[in-house]
């Protein structure tokens, strides 16, 4: 299968999603306009750049809140963002003061905005911006709980490895340690990377449980089939947790699903990470073409995200070396996800996970 082929399939995919529940345009369209405010910072300087950097990050953590919202409900959204962005306030708060987890530094003053104790309020919005297109890709190409988390800690790292060298480079926070880093990023010290991969499984660990034991997704009709007929759930997870062979009472009962059923129990559904297929017999929204399609914006931001970053840090910002570290931090979860995505487009949306 070749790279348009992926492409178009994508897009195909992208375009069902939208047809299928024409509010999901809302994080689409802030997807778009952060890809072009990114494009936009290369571009400018000095103060208009620090209002870029902090257009960038609500724009990120905008995009990341309403997609959350509208698939997964509000409750869901507001827990991620309390657990993202207050653990990373207090890391950061704690970091500034004490140079624990990440080592000794500081951020510049005034240019990021309000700050709480010498922390830019925009920082925890990066936290939840960055880390939550990872945390919904690691779900949807890893297998089991400890593997998701596994997968968010190094990729956060990774994302780390374009985030810190851009803002050090700009002026926006400084390690007191400049000699003990990776080779061609000598400013940055190792400590910062254990701190984020520390950080990052805490994260994890929090997020897993709330897929597990938190606010179940909002109830909607499956566009599967028209609204007036129930879909059935089948599999062990039904068995599980006491719930029919179909969710109407009067279904015949099944022992295998038929055509535009939902296995509940099926062993490979991507989204069965950390307790989340315990929602999918309450009717999790999801769209005709699977969770791919369902999560295609926190899937299209983290490919941009990995393989953008990499071209300006590369060409456009004079940072080759972070470009390269930042690329190959990212490439376990950006070539699972490619991968993915080649298999997808090659079985078909209905067969592959």
């Amino acid at each position: 299968m070749s790279a348009r082929s992926v492409v178009r399939r994508v897009v195909g995919g992208v375009r069902a999603w939208l047809r299928a529940e024409p509010v999901r345009v809302l994080p689409a369209g802030a997807a778009l306009l952060l890809v072009a405010v990114q494009i936009a910072y290369p571009l400018t300087d000095g103060a208009a750049r620090d209002a870029v950097t902090c257009a960038v990050v609500g724009l990120s953590a905008l995009t990341a809140l309403l997609h959350a919202w509208i698939t997964r409900g509000f409750a869901w959204a507001a827990s991620f963002f309390v657990i993202v962005s207050g653990l990373g306030f207090v890391a950061e708060v704690v970091g500034t003061r004490t140079g624990v987890p990440f080592g000794a530094y500081s951020y510049a003053v005034g240019r990021l905005g309000p700050a709480i104790a010498d922390v830019p309020l925009v920082v925890p919005l990066a936290w939840t911006g960055g880390l939550y297109p990872i945390w919904i890709v690691a779900g949807l190409v890893s297998t089991g709980p400890l593997r998701r988390v596994a997968l968010f800690a190094v990729s956060a790292v990774g994302w780390d490895l374009f985030l810190d060298p851009q803002m050090v480079a700009d002026g926006q926070w400084t390690w007191a340690d400049q000699s003990h880093g990776l080779p061609g990023l000598p400013e940055i010290p190792l400590t910062n990377y254990v701190g984020w991969a520390l950080v990052a499984t805490v994260m994890g660990v929090g997020l897993t449980l709330l897929d597990r034991f938190g606010p179940r997704p909002r109830t909607v009709a499956v566009t599967a089939r028209p609204p007036q007929l129930d879909v059935p759930v089948t599999g062990d997870h039904a068995r599980r947790n006491g719930i029919g062979a179909s969710m109407s009472p009067t279904a015949p009962p099944r022992s295998e699903p038929g055509p535009g059923e939902i296995d509940a129990g099926a062993p490979n559904d991507p989204i069965d990470q950390g307790g989340t297929a315990a929602h999918l017999a309450l009717a999790r929204p999801r769209s005709n073409s699977g969770p791919f399609a369902d999560d295609a914006v926190p899937v299209a931001v983290l490919l941009w995200t990995w393989l953008g970053s990499t071209l300006a840090h590369a060409v456009f910002l004079g940072l080759p070396a972070s470009a390269v570290w930042g690329f190959v931090g990212m490439a376990p979860i950006g070539g699972a996800l490619v991968y993915r995505l080649r298999e997808r487009a090659r079985r078909g949306p209905q067969t592959a996970g």
